[in-house]
């Protein structure tokens, strides 16, 4: 897969989407600033990704408010049903630590036993880290195939998902993500040095964070769009 060939034409679709039309740009940041500060609860910049994420060419207008409320929820939903088995490790194993750590101190504080509490609050929290790094990988391929098939349940249709990663090839994938997270670091940097302008920074980071979310779904697409989706 020739990366730089992607991220060119993630950057060329963002540029073609926003140059020269300031009143979409001006609603895209809008509704950046609106989901920062409901915390996704109205999370329509992410239903806008849905429609890059499901690769129409050129970008798609910024229409029908209900249909971008629903698809921001729905990428909420997919998100945290992915997550579920990360946060029921931690619960058990990290719970079971803080219970038994709890305990020790009530009965007095039994330095090998606490130490053991601590380990399990530490496994707990290593375990559901490795498992939420492995289900975040199978996550974006899933939102990607719900934004293709515009059907919530596709994003759950797991035989399909993996099919579609294994023809990719799970290496290919992998450093697909690697190369974007490079890419989302480098932009976090400089966008974090930009917030440091009093006012003028919040409102340039705003536009920039809009023109991102295009990037970010538009390369995933490219991505996705590599070898055909299984039925």
């Amino acid at each position: 897969m020739d990366y730089g060939n992607l991220i060119s034409r993630s950057f060329e679709y963002t540029k073609d989407a926003l140059a020269g039309k300031w009143m979409d740009w001006i609603i895209l940041a809008v509704l950046a600033l609106v989901q920062m500060f409901t915390l996704s609860l109205i999370p329509l910049l992410s239903g806008y990704s849905v429609r890059v994420l499901a690769g129409k060419t050129p970008a798609p207008e910024v229409d029908q408010w209900g249909k971008l409320f629903v698809d921001g929820w729905k990428l909420n939903i997919i998100a945290l049903v992915y997550m579920i088995p990360a946060i029921i490790v931690f619960l058990v194993l990290g719970g079971l630590g803080a219970i038994a750590l709890m305990a020790n101190q009530a009965a007095g504080g039994d330095p090998a036993a606490a130490g053991a509490a601590v380990l399990s609050l530490i496994g707990g929290f290593l375990l559901a880290a490795i498992i939420a790094i492995i289900m975040s990988f199978i996550l974006m391929f899933a939102t990607m195939r719900f934004a293709h098939t515009d059907s919530l349940g596709e994003a759950f249709n797991f035989g399909a998902i993996l099919g579609h990663i294994g023809k990719l090839g799970w290496g290919t994938w992998i450093v697909a993500v690697i190369v974007l997270l490079v890419i989302a670091f480098v932009y976090g940097f400089v966008v974090g040095i930009i917030y440091s302008i009093p006012l003028l920074g919040f409102i340039i980071a705003l536009f920039l964070d809009a023109a991102f979310a295009i990037f970010y779904a538009r390369y995933l697409a490219l991505v996705y769009e590599e070898v055909p989706a299984p039925a």
